[in-house]
């Protein structure tokens, strides 16, 4: 859906690879010019009332149908590819963003506290603690995922954000209602799997062009860091990524079989970076509105176990607030965030009132939690460790503390 352009125009910090293309078909991110927040939305939400399909939909193959479809960081930046990654190795270290559930469905403000706050990520005294992109954990839009929103709820929002934006679909991104005749997933591929750098019809005149991811699920390739993003599908609860035995016959085990390609090229490349699965159902969660998904996360399982690798981490949102887990598998400690607390009102309280860290059982443990704040993580790889911190909006805008960090020996799968 086309607009005119803000005529307010966001304001922005450091403009670290903002502005206009440099060369023709590159990649836009960020307004050229600073400008202040939106108080109300172009195009407010109004179907939250509407009755959606509740079945689970089929996956989109990915361009090509690759086994492991894989996207490099340097294509993401476009001409200036070579050179991003070039500096990203001399400097020793990447830095990235990550949460999920921003999509702010009852107006700007408490996603526009987030987005603010991580663009202020991108004043910083050493260039190699900028930022180099934003991996998304689903759910950009709400209620349902269709194009018309993504004006207010994702390019309004990241107009000062200067550096692209990927990630993964969350249910309410596939979600469609009884109704609408537009297939799932179609606004989010439209703008996250276009065939090239374009200007988004969705944008309203905004600068982000499209990004080029090849589906909904992939691995994200960059320096010292390999993302591996499968679709959760669109139920509340579970999330799904097969057809388990038979329970959901519209799917396949094509996600597994792509979890375990990816995983099986890291230990025959013998890949010594850091190995992070995202996926937007949080495998197991301490909320008081969403559940785990344990038959997912036995799916994810067997692909880990098959391949002989696991991650170094993993990433989820859905559950609108922050958690962390440390699982203990094959003697291997492994980090379980839950970040769905990007902007989307309310948040979710957890289940009650836990001293951390708290036991779960022999094998996991909740760590930490925050159920009163937004927030997000920013994530911190070199050669040996990988470290996550969280971030809470309520900290204030240009505070650089987090109230939360777990830092990963990549060597040995040991939780600090």
């Amino acid at each position: 859906m086309s607009r005119n352009p803000p005529q307010h125009p966001h304001k922005s910090a450091h403009t670290h690879e903002a502005g206009r293309a440099s060369a023709a078909g590159d990649p836009v991110f960020a307004q050229p010019q600073p400008s202040p927040d939106p108080i109300g939305f172009k195009n407010p939400v109004t179907d939250q009332s509407d009755k959606e399909l509740a079945n689970v939909e089929a996956v989109p193959q990915p361009v090509g149908g690759a086994a492991e479809p894989i996207l490099m960081l340097a294509q993401v930046y476009g001409s200036a590819g070579a050179a991003k990654t070039a500096a990203i190795e001399r400097a020793g270290q990447i830095v990235f963003h990550s949460v999920g559930d921003t999509g702010s469905a009852k107006g700007p403000s408490t996603q526009s506290l987030v987005a603010d706050k991580m663009v202020s990520d991108f004043t910083e005294a050493n260039s190699a603690d900028i930022p180099s992109f934003f991996y998304h954990l689903g759910d950009v839009v709400y209620y349902f995922g269709e194009a018309t929103y993504y004006y207010d709820q994702f390019y309004e929002p990241y107009r000062s954000y200067p550096t692209p934006i990927v990630g993964i679909p969350g249910n309410h991104d596939g979600v469609v209602y009884a109704a609408d005749p537009a297939p799932t997933l179609a606004a989010f591929l439209a703008n996250f799997c276009a065939p090239s750098f374009a200007p988004a019809p969705d944008a309203g005149g905004l600068a982000r062009t499209t990004m080029i991811q090849p589906g909904v699920y992939f691995t994200f390739d960059a320096p010292f860091v390999r993302i591996l993003g499968v679709y959760s599908n669109v139920l509340e609860d579970p999330g799904v990524i097969s057809g388990e035995d038979g329970t959901y016959p519209t799917l396949d085990s094509r996600q597994i079989d792509f979890l375990q390609t990816a995983l099986a090229r890291v230990k025959s490349e013998n890949y010594a970076g850091a190995v992070i699965i995202a996926v937007h159902h949080p495998p197991f969660t301490g909320g008081s509105t969403h559940g785990g998904s344990p038959l997912m996360l036995q799916d994810i399982d067997n692909a880990c176990q098959a391949a002989g690798v696991w991650p170094h981490a993993v990433f989820s949102g859905h559950s609108h607030n922050y958690q962390r887990f440390t699982r203990t598998v094959n003697g291997l400690q492994i980090p379980y965030l839950v970040a769905g607390c990007g902007g989307h009102a309310p948040l979710e309280k957890m289940s009650g009132t836990y001293r951390t860290p708290f036991p779960i059982d022999s094998t996991l443990t909740l760590e930490s939690y925050d159920d009163s704040d937004y927030g997000y993580l920013r994530v911190v790889v070199n050669a040996t460790t990988l470290s996550i911190e969280f971030h809470p909006e309520g900290d204030g805008g240009t505070t650089k503390t987090p109230d939360d960090v777990v830092t990963v020996t990549l060597a040995n799968h040991t939780v600090a």
